[in-house]
């Protein structure tokens, strides 16, 4: 199984896209996570850029929008079917809203399903604020009732939303990590989604617990037939990134900081 190391294009909006996509080549990223511009001229040279340079892509679906749950599901569909011009490895999906029922959750998923089967195109919904698995909690009836209810393991969100670093959630993890088909490589700690810089001697506890969780996702995908495997090392600008005060500089840099995921991960899933 391949590991393919993507890099996000969240918090790198001020560079020109083909400037950006150059800057992650040349950093050594396998390729970009990223949503699907609009605009119809940046989604040609995004897609022009891939191919001629062997990029892969991780399309990232969260643009769909309603003041109602049926707005919502066509929403939706209609941004599944635009994240999957590109032909990406998969889709990472925002799904739903943390105040939809469980039933109309489900339905979400289903509807991600058929898209799926339609499409050939795997579609994993990031355990996210805001969304339907923001919780492990929330995730375990998902994942109760949904044999196919497939994540992108981003536990930094779950870290932030329990104050805790998941030790009371032991069995949901480990259903979790046979659930994750993509990681979102942004470490959390007990009060808030991001850590400053994992660099820090200081926050290596958390940087710890969350690549135990990553080696535990990576071996497991290892046993089935998987082709390629994808983290994005998805530390973010400001407000996730913290700043000092008053002059509101981040206190480390985005971009070293994800090179830095980059390789230490590329280092211990070289194998």
């Amino acid at each position: 199984m391949e590991i393919k190391i993507l890099c996000p294009l969240w918090g790198q909006e001020h560079l020109a896209l083909t400037a950006f996509l150059g800057k992650i080549k040349n950093a050594g990223f396998d390729g970009v996570d990223t949503w699907i511009p609009g605009n119809k001229a940046d989604r040609k040279k995004l897609f022009d850029y891939l191919q001629a340079h062997q990029l892969h892509i991780v399309a990232h679906q969260h643009q769909a929008s309603g003041a109602n749950f049926e707005e919502f599901k066509k929403s939706f569909l209609h941004n599944l079917y635009l994240c999957a011009e590109p032909g990406p490895i998969l889709i990472n999906s925002h799904t739903g809203r943390d105040w939809f029922t469980l039933d109309q959750s489900l339905e979400l998923i289903e509807t991600a399903r058929n898209f799926t089967d339609k499409s050939g195109i795997e579609v994993v919904h990031e355990t996210h604020r805001g969304r339907i698995g923001f919780c492990p909690q929330m995730a375990e009836k998902l994942f109760e009732r949904c044999p196919h209810y497939l994540i992108t393991a981003d536990f930094s969100h779950w870290t932030c939303v329990t104050e805790s670093l998941l030790e009371s959630f032991e069995s949901i993890i480990n259903i979790a990590i046979s659930r994750t088909r993509h990681i979102h490589a942004r470490v959390g700690y007990e009060n808030g989604p991001q850590i400053p810089d994992p660099r820090a001697p200081e926050w290596h506890y958390a940087v710890n617990a969350f690549t135990n969780w990553w080696d535990k996702i990576i071996e497991f995908n290892r046993q089935t037939d998987r082709k390629f495997f994808t983290i994005t090392t998805e530390f973010g600008p400001p407000p996730y990134m913290p700043t000092v005060p008053f002059n509101r500089s981040p206190v480390a840099d985005q971009f070293e900081v994800n090179c830095f995921m980059k390789n230490m991960l590329q280092d211990r899933y070289a194998s």
